[in-house]
């Protein structure tokens, strides 16, 4: 019985990881999905926020995408992004200052696009700070 399966996060501009994982945990548009060895084929949308991997080990690595598809193949989970990043790469004081700047752009409430945009670029630092949170308490345990 197979224990593992591949694990690839890829965003627009690079791999950011390829390896075997015992889970691989997102979040889908209806909630969040667990893929284990064996899961049934499976394509859907995901939401920014943390994608988890469970090594063998049972290391857990976390990294944040700004939402993408995740792909389930027999052998293979894919993970496909516009952006991806390993969550202890995630520069927290950027983020915060675009957290800020998203907040500022919507409470000045300027036209209809530039509005939908700032909601999105905060959706994204909310993202991104969650996942650095959940790390720094995987750290501490």
């Amino acid at each position: 019985m197979t224990t593992t399966i591949r694990c690839d996060i890829v965003s627009a501009e690079k791999e950011i990881f390829q390896g075997e994982a015992t889970m691989v945990v997102a979040t889908g548009e209806l909630g969040e999905l667990g893929i284990a060895p064996r899961h049934a084929p499976l394509i859907t949308r995901i939401k920014p926020g943390k994608v988890e991997v469970t090594l063998p080990s049972g290391e857990k690595l976390d990294f944040y995408v700004s939402g993408g598809i995740l792909e389930v193949q027999p052998q293979v989970v894919t993970v496909l992004a516009d952006t991806a990043v390993r969550a202890n790469d995630l520069d927290e004081v950027a983020v915060k200052k675009a957290k800020e700047e998203a907040e500022r752009l919507l409470a000045n409430r300027g036209e209809a696009m530039e509005v939908a945009q700032a909601q999105a670029k905060l959706a994204e630092a909310m993202a991104q700070l969650q996942a650095l949170e959940r790390l720094r308490k995987n750290l501490k345990h």
